[in-house]
């Protein structure tokens, strides 16, 4: 527990430090600008504003991704290949539904601080040796991650911000199915590592976001890190991870902005293993088999609604597929995914 309690120590003295904003001069008696839909980034881009002192801002968002077909490299895998490799089991497709509840808080111009909160939902359908077919499920809380944003540039056009945080170990990786399955000899076993929820370690969340806007459009680009801990009480420590994203907005009016995305993932291999999952059985139990990278491109449309007496309110959506992929396999391969949210922003219930 020291080393968790020392890596919290330094996040709120991080966070504690007052933090040097680049502004250009303005007239603090000057009426606010009114929002506009492109003021936001795609609903996919998580971080990527601050708010003014005071404000907080409630959301939700809920994700659908669908994996489908196994692939080594940038080689489709057939499930005689899974077989082939030693394999008693090779998984077919896999489902992930996540509900996303967020709220950011203000205290100050130059930090506001996010917290969010995920429920997973996910499926995986597997075929044996013999042919016979059988699902696994799991669901539940997911890790708790706390970040705060930190400006350090705010001019005319152009701002930028640090995303700093920490994710803590509140998703399970003791999940078992919930119904017996045939190759477990219809025992309830622990599932392998991407039915789990969480990673069971206290991460370093790390990055900075840029955005932009003129007149007729926006744009922002933002990269992000995962720096795994200790190994978990499993006996295992999941990959680093990169996450690097630029996109741009061309809004019709104030009300409706489509957007166009370029995202750049990496993941890497688990170091340890989890002793109760034998990785000759299934190729999502093998430590070794979870590396990959993968670019997308995603298209989605912010829309402000103005409710009168209710406030304004953001809903979006924003879908896409990889046009690159390369897994460390046999690996299930990502087809599409898509994310749908709203957003509310307040100002006037200060302190709560």
């Amino acid at each position: 527990m020291r080393a968790p309690c020392r890596v919290l120590a330094t996040l709120v003295l991080v966070l504690s430090i007052p933090f040097p904003v680049f502004a250009d001069s303005h007239d603090p008696d000057a009426p606010a600008a009114p929002s506009q839909a492109n003021g936001h980034a795609p609903i996919g881009v998580m971080g990527d504003h601050l708010h003014e002192a005071g404000e907080w801002m409630l959301a939700y968002r809920f994700m659908h991704m669908r994996m489908k077909g196994n692939q080594d490299g940038t080689s489709h895998e057939s499930v005689q290949d899974v077989f082939d490799q030693g394999f008693l089991v090779a998984p077919k497709w896999m489902d992930m539904d996540m509900h996303m509840f967020g709220l950011m808080v203000a205290p100050t111009d130059w930090l506001t601080m996010m917290a969010m909160i995920p429920y997973l939902e996910l499926e995986m359908n597997h075929q044996m040796m013999s042919g016979a077919t059988f699902k696994t499920k799991s669901h539940g809380v997911g890790d708790f991650k706390l970040t705060g944003l930190l400006r350090f540039l705010e001019l005319e056009h152009h701002e930028a911000h640090l995303n700093l945080g920490m994710s803590f170990p509140t998703g399970s990786i003791s999940k078992k199915d919930e119904v017996p399955v045939p190759m477990m000899g219809f025992q309830k076993k622990r599932l392998p590592y991407p039915m789990q929820l969480g990673s069971g370690t206290f991460d370093w969340l790390l990055g900075a976001t840029y955005t932009g806007h003129a007149a007729w459009v926006s744009w922002g680009a933002q990269a992000k890190g995962v720096v795994r801990m200790d190994e978990n009480s499993k006996g295992y420590r999941k990959g680093d991870a990169v996450d690097l994203t630029a996109w741009v907005a061309l809004p019709i009016n104030r009300f409706v902005s489509p957007s166009a995305r370029i995202r750049w993932s990496w993941w890497g291999n688990y170091s340890g293993r989890d002793k109760d999952l034998n990785p000759a059985a299934v190729p999502t139990a093998d430590p070794n088999l979870r590396k990959g990278n993968q670019l997308d491109l995603l298209a989605g449309v912010n829309f402000l609604l103005d409710l009168g007496s209710l406030g304004e309110h953001r809903i979006a959506i924003e879908g896409g597929a990889p046009v690159y992929q390369w897994l460390d396999g046999p690996q299930l391969r990502s087809r599409w995914s898509i994310t749908v949210g709203w957003q509310k922003a307040f100002s006037s219930l200060w302190p709560f």
